[in-house]
């Protein structure tokens, strides 16, 4: 079928729910329970989002004909990334940035996949036949993915294989002709009101060889047997927008992915038991290039909206004269700025890779998932700043229609907005830099490809600095 709209999306979360846990009970119902329906909302309005902006977000799949989202496409041109560049930017700007794993993102990881297919056929052809069926199968139904690549934190000194408990970390049990059994946890699937989840290796951490029964990619319904999400506590407070303008709308949820002997099919496995492969998979492919690219588009989206917040704060309350407020607006200027340029170079100086996907080029995107770690908190420290003891002092939209609502709008006014207008901003503001949900998005982003440290190590590693050393040699030798 072409690309889903928000109802359909719905439709099929009620007919086919996934088994999910929060607050000590299993949640019937996703589209109706409170703490997860507006997120559901959300997602489902960008399914009706790529239609009313189909010439930018959708393209006719090469298999059917029908129009499906160009976050699918498997790029062979620059020109055909910068465009799949620029849907995602155009979807993560409709949410201002705030859903870090709106189905792009692994939308591009199953086109790296699959369009580099090659690579996993050397475990055995039908595991690269598995991931072009795959990827054929979720972009004509348009579906919505999960994904869990890391393992739980109880010993983080050892491997899987030398944790207490074998199944500790989901694990092979046992297989037969049809497929596998897996067994114990994953972390961290964001976005369980989804429709399927990749089961898949860390894209920063290496396994070593004893962990071969650990070793796998695959991906299931998440409606599937045995397979079970357990949340955190949800971030929306079943507020109004008014009063939690993003916790009430971009609730993605997180959670802890419990596999209890649940059965995989051989034809949803792409990876198994080959430790190398595993290890190898997203950068032989291009995988996390390609998903790299959707964040830099998300993060750009997200600095435009830093970006216009923090201006309206500075015209709110008249503070523009001062030299520190032009610096720190200049600072996020220049944030966006870097960002774009990096993307618009990663998309300039993108090559084909060995299996012919116009891949974006490997030190931009490095440079960008390293940077924006450090930089959204900065920015998030800068609206803290600027709103200062008015970020913790706005009432709710109960007490604006309250006894002391003559009051609020006489004290609750600002340098050039009236109480009616200054309030909804400055609590957006708080929403962004210090409510629950706006804390969860600054350690979100700092954590958002892992741990920052181990990133700048694999960076150290991966990018070859020979030449400039070389200049700088060529320097000494010629003042000696």
């Amino acid at each position: 079928m072409p690309a889903r709209t928000a109802q359909q999306l719905i439709d099929r979360l009620q007919k086919q729910p996934p088994a999910i846990y929060h607050r000590g009970k299993r949640v019937l119902d996703v589209t109706t329970e409170p703490g997860f329906k507006n997120g559901v909302q959300s997602l489902a309005s960008l399914y009706d989002h790529q239609w009313e902006n189909r010439d930018v977000a959708l393209y006719p799949s090469p298999d059917s004909g029908d129009l499906v989202s160009k976050t699918f496409m498997i790029p062979t041109t620059q020109d055909e990334l910068s465009a799949i560049g620029d849907a995602m930017h155009q979807r993560a700007e409709f949410t201002q940035g705030m859903m870090g794993r709106m189905p792009d993102y692994l939308n591009r990881s199953l086109a790296g996949y699959a369009g580099s297919a090659d690579f996993l056929a050397v475990q055995g052809e039908q595991f690269a036949v598995n991931m072009r069926n795959y990827y054929q199968h979720v972009r004509e139904n348009d579906l919505a993915l999960t994904h869990t690549l890391i393992n739980p934190q109880i010993n983080r000194a050892v491997s899987a294989a030398k944790q207490k408990d074998p199944f500790l970390t989901a694990r092979v049990v046992s297989e037969n002709d049809a497929g596998f059994v897996v067994r114990g946890a994953r972390m961290l699937a964001t976005l369980p009101i989804s429709d399927e989840i990749m089961v898949f290796p860390s894209t920063l951490l290496r396994s070593p060889e004893e962990d071969a029964p650990y070793a796998f990619g695959f991906a299931i319904p998440n409606h599937t047997d045995g397979l079970k999400f357990q949340c955190r506590e949800t971030l929306d407070y079943g507020r109004s927008a008014y009063d939690h303008p993003l916790g009430a709308r971009y609730e993605e949820m997180d959670a802890v992915v419990f596999f209890d002997d649940v059965f995989v099919p051989w034809e949803r496995v792409f990876l198994y038991r080959d430790v190398e492969v595993c290890n190898n998979a997203y950068l032989a492919t291009g995988t996390v290039l390609h998903m790299a690219h959707q964040v830099v588009c998300k993060a750009i989206a997200k600095t435009e909206y830093l970006l216009g917040l923090a201006s309206l704060l500075v015209d709110a309350i008249g503070i523009e004269p001062f030299q520190h407020v032009q610096d720190k607006i200049a600072e996020i200027w220049i944030n966006l700025e870097t960002m774009k340029a990096l993307r618009f170079t990663a998309e300039y100086q993108a090559q084909p890779n060995q299996y012919g996907v116009m891949t974006p080029a490997h030190a931009p995107i490095d440079a960008a998932r390293n940077l924006y770690p450090k930089l959204y908190p900065r920015m998030v420290e800068i609206i803290k700043h600027l709103g200062a003891s008015g970020l913790v002092a706005m009432p709710t939209e109960a007490d604006v229609n309250g006894p002391l609502s003559a009051e609020i709008e006489k004290y609750y006014q600002s340098a050039r907005l009236d109480a009616h207008d200054r309030i909804p901003l400055f609590r957006l503001a708080w929403d962004t830099a210090l409510s629950a949900f706006g804390s969860r998005q600054t350690h979100y982003e700092y954590y958002f490809f892992g741990d920052p440290v181990r990133m700048s190590m694999a960076l150290f590693r991966t990018h070859d600095r020979t030449a400039y050393m070389e200049t700088v040699r060529d320097f000494l030798n010629r003042s000696a």
